[in-house]
């Protein structure tokens, strides 16, 4: 086991990795911005060092000052957490020149899978199923337009380098296909330094299930079952939930299996997501693999009591997976609700400020990942995830309720600070949601709907 890791994230994954290395007895190193010195996870870590101004370009993404903090700290390893650097082949490679375990899959495997174009064509390849698109990166509006006229519309547009639900755009007919083209392509250089951009049939009414996977690097993984994504705004995530309901069981078993089947066939190393599409028809399709650990993480680990953080970290010591397939038995309901600092009423707009008043939920089964605290300011520079709050209860009705419980205990106030509590409850409350019946359309729904008094 390490002795020593340096923690490259911020906010409550970066406590969550602290945590994680607290129990396994491993001292930690937090480093941070000029805006996250009063942070939580500074205040948790063993040790801390500054990194450089708010920007993250500056200081969370400045790999040079990052592994410089860990060399003189003697940190053994590094957890990118996720975003920033944590699918960042580059980084991984640094890391080992510098002596240094990349806490996540070898750069190869990365190279091979962060490029979304790519890994559809690496993963199509090992048998999993795709929706109708474009099998390389395509070159022109033109080109757009003959592939879309090819699988029909909608369609939509992803940027090959693209993550976080950026970089992505709908095109419902011929119309406007060649302004979102280059649209795309301008947010994708922007974003993400690489305007390469991909075409895919846009699947309406689908719902967004995916699998989590544990491998090491001796050959062996394990999946861990499903969750459902599907409610979603702009792309990004809002509720998860696990496993997915109301989906026949020999459909998710066999998504599973086959992720599991493509993860071992490109050698992959560590905690991985493979997401996945389903229609009306109850046919999948796989979209994206995530080689990181997922925001919505505590999902899994609440139905099946595996700390995924904890055995990344042992995959990372180059210890063979320490669970069977058989070991996995996920057991009743959870679902996790994203509370940011936003605005529902203004566009899921960011509402940075000071908080006067932080009071999560408690109760039984309820788990809250947070690095929230009254007085903490929430910045304009990072996300404006706030809190995660976590259920779980042996059937669904009871889980549902169970988080209607917890939000409603959830208090946050401060100057101009607006939550998603209140359009999570709406959603809890959607008759449809209750039932089962979900898509990626349905926040939009509400949207669209009159607020309740």
């Amino acid at each position: 086991m390490f002795e020593k890791i340096l923690i490259a994230n911020r906010g409550e994954i970066a406590l969550r990795v602290a945590r994680a290395c607290r129990e396994l007895g491993v001292r930690t190193v937090a480093v941070h911005s000029t805006a996250d010195r009063d942070s939580a996870v500074v205040r948790f870590a063993d040790e801390s060092v500054h990194i450089g101004p708010p920007a993250s370009r500056s200081s969370y993404l400045n790999a040079a000052a990052i592994i410089e903090a860990a060399r003189r700290t003697g940190a053994q390893a590094i957890h990118p957490g996720y975003g920033f650097l944590s699918e960042d082949a580059d980084f991984a490679e640094i890391c080992a020149e510098n002596g240094l375990a990349f806490i996540g899959p070898p750069a190869q495997v990365m190279l091979a899978l962060g490029d979304k174009a790519q890994a559809r064509a690496v993963l199509g390849a090992a048998g999993l199923p795709l929706p109708p698109g474009s099998q390389e990166p395509v070159t022109s509006a033109a080109h757009a337009a003959a592939l879309a006229a090819e699988i029909g519309y909608p369609v939509i547009i992803k940027a090959a380098a693209g993550g976080g639900g950026r970089g992505m755009t709908v095109v419902a007919d011929e119309r406007t296909l060649a302004q979102a083209y280059h649209r795309t392509r301008q947010t994708a250089r922007a974003v993400f330094g690489d305007d390469r951009v991909y075409l895919e049939r846009y699947l309406t009414q689908a719902r967004h299930v995916e699998v989590q996977v544990l491998c090491d690097g001796h050959g062996n993984g394990i999946h861990l079952g499903t969750r459902d994504c599907s409610v979603q705004r702009r792309h990004q995530k809002l509720i998860e939930e696990g496993p997915a309901p109301t989906l026949p069981a020999a459909m998710l078993d066999e998504m599973a299996e086959v992720a599991l089947r493509g993860a071992l066939a490109v050698g992959y190393v560590g905690v991985g997501t493979f997401e996945f599409l389903v229609d009306e028809h109850d046919q999948f399709h796989f979209i994206e693999i995530n080689c990181r650990i997922q925001v919505e993480h505590p999902v899994t680990e609440m139905i099946t009591g595996v700390d995924l953080v904890q055995e990344q970290i042992h995959i990372a010591c180059g210890t063979p997976l320490r669970l069977r397939q058989p070991d996995i038995r996920p057991r009743g309901v959870a679902i996790e609700c994203r509370v940011n600092a936003e605005d529902p009423r203004r566009g899921f707009a960011p509402t940075p400020g000071r908080l006067d008043r932080f009071v999560p939920p408690g109760g039984p089964f309820t788990r809250v990942d947070t690095h929230g605290y009254p007085g903490y300011v929430v910045g304009p520079h990072y996300d404006s995830l706030l809190a995660k709050v976590v259920v779980w209860a042996p059937e669904r009705e009871l889980a549902l309720n169970r988080m209607e419980r917890a939000l409603s205990e959830f208090h946050v106030d401060g100057p101009g600070m607006c939550t998603t509590i209140p359009f999570l409850r709406r959603v809890l409350d959607d008759a449809a949601f209750r039932k089962g019946r979900l898509s990626t359309t349905l926040v939009d729904r509400l949207l669209d709907q009159p607020v309740p008094k």
